[in-house]
């Protein structure tokens, strides 16, 4: 396996399923935020309802620099999963399998053991839905929506104020975004609503050049003024007068993963709504 421009080898994810894998795939991303600089290479594995299915995909992972990563519903197959990976030396991580038992233990109620089981179409799963709507419609200052929305995040371009904005949609928070660009001005909307609600977002200088720089080359363009550290220092400094103005909390993205900036974010939000209705 060849090594990319980081000079790390990939690591590949081998997710495998009873089912679409579609949970896995949710844990994989929240486990790849964690390691920004290495590479990963997913491979997936829904579907496998017999042993000769986990054999197949585990003689796939033999002898590569890769981890099983597995959410099978039924104790037998984690049990011949676990087993075929220790034989041919795999790594593995059994994402279902602790938790179920924990809780069954605990709570005194076996689990269903139903590949697929999704939760219930309740009144939280549509207020996700229509929360990640929301984040679609009032992205990157698209429209209005900033008096109706939950979180407002300001920033300059590239500080992950779209995949916040879905993410936060997807814990049931309506989030809209405004970006911060040179010669452009902010909606007046913005002053008039509760400041409560708006989060600044930065990153390091350097950080947001290497961003931009293979933002730039991934579209088959050569380097401009997006990508130029002199013009990101005066966004950046444009921006922190902007946060000033608002007199918002700022959180600086640079080391943090989308997971870790949203839960940063909410609890910021949720202590000065608080703090203002005392």
């Amino acid at each position: 396996m060849s090594t990319n421009e980081s000079g790390r080898e990939p690591v590949e994810l081998h997710i495998v399923s009873d089912s679409t894998g579609e949970t896995a795939q949710r844990l994989v991303l929240a486990l790849e935020a964690q390691f920004p600089d290495q590479p990963f290479v997913e491979i997936r594995h829904p579907r496998a309802e017999n042993v000769e299915d986990l054999h197949i995909a585990v003689q796939q992972a033999r002898g590569r620099p890769a981890v099983m990563v597995y959410t099978l519903v039924g104790s037998e197959l984690r049990d011949a999963m676990r087993q075929l990976c220790r034989r041919a030396r795999v790594h593995y991580c059994d994402l279902l399998g602790h938790p179920i038992d924990s809780i069954s233990r605990v709570a005194g109620v076996a689990a269903r053991m139903e590949p697929g089981a999704r939760a219930p179409l309740d009144s939280s799963y549509f207020k996700r839905i229509e929360a990640i709507e929301f984040a679609v419609k009032y992205d990157d200052g698209v429209g209005s929506g900033l008096d109706e929305a939950d979180i407002v995040l300001v920033g300059v371009s590239r500080t992950s104020k779209t995949p916040l904005s879905i993410f936060l949609g997807y814990l049931g928070h309506k989030a809209a975004n405004v970006p911060v660009v040179r010669g452009i001005e902010l909606p007046e909307e913005l002053f008039e609503i509760d400041p409560a609600k708006i989060v600044g977002l930065t990153i390091a200088a350097d950080r947001l050049l290497d961003i931009r720089t293979a933002r730039v080359k991934s579209m088959g363009a050569s380097r401009k003024r997006y990508a130029e550290l002199e013009v990101i220092y005066a966004e950046l400094e444009e921006a922190s007068g902007i946060h000033r103005r608002l007199g918002c909390p700022v959180i600086d993205v640079s080391e943090l993963s989308v997971e870790e900036t949203a839960m940063r974010i909410i609890r910021l939000v949720e202590k000065r709504k608080r703090a203002a209705h005392v």
